[in-house]
């Protein structure tokens, strides 16, 4: 029947991840994804740290490639491997991360993982991230430890299909820790969210127009300062040149009177010289008889 045959593929499918996900827990491993294609297989590994994945000299890549051809029958299996842009958007990446954390470190410093990777993640851009610790920590009873911050969505389409939820876990001593991580990244568009951004454009427009306007009269303003203290510094020249002809003047005059009395002086010499001289000699002959006398 048709629909066995979808089941069997999906569940062979299924356990393909499954296997891939065993052999590279410690790569730092996101998703996987299948696809048919004529050549063959096309297995597309998401993963944070790919180098890994690939070995020296393509070692591991080559080893995954042919278990994949001995366990499951692919007749040609081609692997493709992308490195995830930002791990602390992927739930996955994140929940491994802390699952690594508490096998390195214990239950002692539990809290300070849990707070570490939330800011984290929020200074990543996510819009909110719940982290949940089960298990015997850090005592000897079971307890559930709660860690949230942001927003994020618990009902509806948009906590299906935008909030991203992942699962691991950590063998310790005391027994078997379990961890659930939901993040709702920076893609999902909210209507809170969308009239939130809305509010602060507007706000940051209106800022950027009084801005605009402060500035626009600053410039006038100093404009006007400068046209002023043109206007200020014409005057002054022109001042300054009225001084300076004025104290010319003076000093021109103060040089001319000398000048004037001396030249008044030779004047009035040369008058009484020709006066002298007009004199009638009968008048000069009376005079030097009267002399006599």
């Amino acid at each position: 029947m048709i629909e066995r045959k979808f089941v069997d593929q999906n569940f062979k499918e299924f356990l393909i991840q499954e296997y891939i996900a065993s052999e590279l827990s410690r790569c730092g491993l996101s998703h996987i994804k299948l696809q048919k294609t004529p050549l063959g297989e096309k297995i597309i590994i998401y993963a944070s740290r790919p180098g890994l994945i690939v070995g020296r000299k393509g070692a591991n890549i080559n080893k995954l490639t042919k278990d994949l051809k001995r366990i499951f029958g692919l007749e040609n299996p081609q692997i493709e491997i992308s490195e995830i842009e930002n791990i602390f958007l992927d739930s996955q990446v994140v929940a491994d991360m802390i699952a690594m954390s508490l096998e390195r470190f214990g239950t002692a410093k539990f809290k300070g993982v849990g707070h570490k990777m939330m800011s984290d993640s929020m200074n990543a851009g996510a819009h909110g991230i719940e982290i949940l610790i089960s298990g015997k920590i850090p005592g000897a009873r079971a307890k559930r430890w709660r860690f949230y911050q942001g927003y994020l969505k618990k009902c509806g389409d948009i906590a299906s299909t935008g909030v991203k939820t992942a699962f691991a876990y950590a063998q310790l001593k005391t027994g078997t820790i379990g961890i659930r991580v939901k993040i709702m990244p920076p893609e999902v568009k909210l209507e809170t969210i969308r009239l939130r951004e809305e509010i602060e454009a507007e706000e940051k427009a209106k800022e950027e127009e009084k801005n605009k306007k402060l500035e626009e009269e600053k410039k006038a303003a100093e404009e006007a300062k400068k046209k002023r203290e043109a206007k200020e510094g014409k005057e002054g020249k022109t001042e300054e040149k009225k001084e300076k002809k004025s104290s010319k003047e003076k000093a021109d005059k103060t040089e001319k009177k000398p000048e004037e009395a001396k030249k008044a002086k030779e004047e009035s010499k040369e008058e009484k010289a020709e006066e002298v001289a007009g004199e009638s000699p009968e008048e000069s002959e009376k005079e030097e008889d009267g002399e006599e006398k």
